[in-house]
């Protein structure tokens, strides 16, 4: 029996996430490199410029995971209390 698993590694090479679903793997990969592009315009912005890389990773993959809730907010439309993310817990970074 063959098993194929796909790795998603960020930009420094460390390991993010494991499956076996290509889907889930191409979305995970499409969600770092959004939530990278979003700490790249904040930082040239100079927007929170005392934040550690560490908590701008955080901030930024919370708002990308949160995309959707985040779109309604800007649309001026309500929102759950309770959002569900994207991911569980079990396969969060």
């Amino acid at each position: 029996m063959i098993e194929i698993e796909y790795i998603v590694k960020d930009n420094n090479g460390i390991e993010r996430f494991r499956t076996q679903d290509k889907k889930a793997a191409d979305a995970y990969d499409r969600m770092l490199e959004n939530a990278q592009r979003l700490a790249q315009l904040l930082r040239s912005d100079a927007v929170l410029p005392t934040l550690s890389e560490a908590d701008m990773e955080e901030l930024t993959i919370y708002l990308v995971r949160n995309a959707p809730i985040v779109e309604r907010i800007f649309k001026g439309k309500t929102i759950e209390t309770h959002p569900t993310p994207m991911w569980k817990d079990s396969e969060s970074i």
